[in-house]
Formats: structure tokens, sequence, C-alpha cells
């Protein structure tokens, strides 16, 4: 069962009391103004190169760019602030598995609803305390017209009706937005939008139901997000193996297998973070089809 070691470790108990609750919540101005100029720059640079067939593909999504492919962003997956945001909610050595730079098209559909969680058949997939967090970095303030975050509170551990309607969040006829009556872009009574300023971190569970409002905007709104799991120790061995295989891409780049070599400054930065397992379990199935849990 993963968990908090200790409730002594919890500074800010209104923050950890909305993450185990609602399945998110937000911290204020984490990065500075110069940091984020530096990752528009960078990630204009990546969005810039997308081909046309890629934009068609993630219509809906917009761009998917695996953040191991671009080492300034090892500043960010380390990021002081962020870590202590971590900690003062009970995660003080959380590791990091992933992460993508996602850019949302001007004028572009909604993005569809769906969980990021994959270990259902993990025996303690419904425990309060995550496995994994999301940890969502906007580059620019959101609001319902540029696609801020939408989020139904509670779906992390609760049953939702949507959970039944939803589809494989991988179809291509979601990624594409062929028809936008599908329930997964609907408008849910219990949704609650998630505006943000630049440089806020939003935190939350992998497991809650989230999508985005459309981008009505001239504008491109490009997040940033990554992927950490704050007690991995804890975990189902099964479950660490798992969460390996998830961080194999930033694996593969320390160990200089990439075409891209990265920095050694880089390489230490991430090192110390990265999601590692040393037993000799078979990893957990992937397995993204959420059962009904009767609550």
């Amino acid at each position: 069962m993963s968990g908090i070691k200790s409730m002594k470790s919890i500074q800010d108990r209104a923050k950890h009391e909305q993450l185990i609750r609602d399945g998110y919540c937000v911290f204020e101005n984490i990065l500075d103004n110069n940091f984020l100029q530096q990752l528009r720059a960078i990630t204009d640079q990546w969005v810039d190169r997308q081909t046309e067939e890629d934009k068609r593909h993630n219509r809906s999504t917009g761009s998917m760019i695996p953040t191991w492919k671009e080492p300034f962003i090892a500043r960010l997956i380390a990021h002081p602030k962020a870590l202590e945001a971590l900690a003062s909610i009970g995660f003080p050595e959380p590791k990091f598995s992933s992460g993508y730079i996602i850019s949302k098209p001007a004028q572009s559909p909604p993005l569809f609803w769906h969980h990021d969680y994959a270990a259902w058949d993990d025996p303690a997939g419904f425990d309060e305390m995550p496995q994994q967090l999301f940890l969502m970095y906007y580059l620019v303030d959101t609001t319902a017209h540029n696609g801020c975050l939408r989020v139904i509170p509670g779906t992390h551990v609760h049953d939702n009706p949507l959970h039944v309607e939803l589809e494989d969040a991988h179809d291509p006829k979601l990624k594409e937005a062929e028809n936008l009556n599908l329930p997964a872009f609907s408008v849910r009574k219990d949704e609650v939008d998630v505006t943000v300023r630049a440089g806020d971190l939003v935190v939350g569970d992998s497991r809650l139901l989230h999508a985005s409002q459309a981008n009505q905007s001239n504008e491109r709104r490009t997040v940033i997000t990554l992927w950490y799991h704050p007690d991995m120790a804890a975990l189902a061995e099964p479950v660490q193996a798992y969460i390996e295989g998830m961080s194999i891409g930033y694996a593969e780049q320390l160990e200089g297998k990439k075409p891209d070599i990265w920095p050694e400054w880089a390489i230490q930065t991430v090192e110390p973070l990265l999601a590692r397992y040393k037993g000799d379990a078979e990893p957990l199935a992937y397995n993204r089809k959420r059962p009904m849990r009767g609550l």
C-alpha cells in the first residue's frame, strides 16, 4: 500500500486533504518569470517541429512530445520549489518516471475526459493515497477560453457515471476529435474548471477524471506534464517494476542509448529522482480499464 509514512511530515494539511479528497490541489508561484521565459522558448521550438500529420493525429490533446528529448527540462524535474511542495503534503521522497510537452493549438477542440492510471490490477489501486501524481506547469495563464484544465473532483477513488461511458483514451477517434458528441467530450454537471496563472503548479492523482476546455484563443496553450510516484518504495514490487518501465525513455537517455546525448549536468540532475526497481518481480500488466468500485 502506498502512503505517507508519518502524518508529522505534512506541513500543508489543507492541500494534502484536498488532494486526498478531491484528487488535486494547486500551488501558486512555483516558477519565476525568467524560468518561464526559458521554458516557453524551448517548448516553442519543439512544438514548431510538429508535422501536419502530428497535428491531425493529436487534434484534441495537442502535441505529445516526450520530455526526455529536452535536457533543459531536467531543471524542471528537479525544481526545488516543486519538490518542497510535494514534501509539504507528505511526499518527501518522490520518484520521477516520464513527462510530456503538451501544447494545445489555437482554435482547437476540447481534450476528452480520461484518467491516466494503468495499474488497476493492483489490489491497492483504490487506496486513498496516490501511487502516481501529475505535476502540470502551464506556461500561460489559463481560462475557460484558452483551454484550462477541467476535473471531476473525487473521481480518483469514487465511481462516476462517466467511468462506464468512456472509451480507451488511446483511441484515435478521441485524439483526432472526430466526434465531439461522444461522452468523452461532454459537459458534466459535476465538473470544475481549474484556472491557473503561468508558473503555478497543479498536482493531481493520476486516477482523477480530467479534460480541458477548447482553446478558443488565437495562441497556443502549452503545459508541461511530469509524472511522479510519491512513495514508490511502499508499492507492491510488481507495481514498482511496472513504474520502472514507464521511465525507460529517461533510463536510456541517462545511459547514452538515445541519439542525442545529454550533457552531464542534466544526467546528474535527473539521476537521483528517476524511478528505479532493483528486484526481480514481473511488471504488473498495463491496464487502464478502471473497474467499478461500488462507491
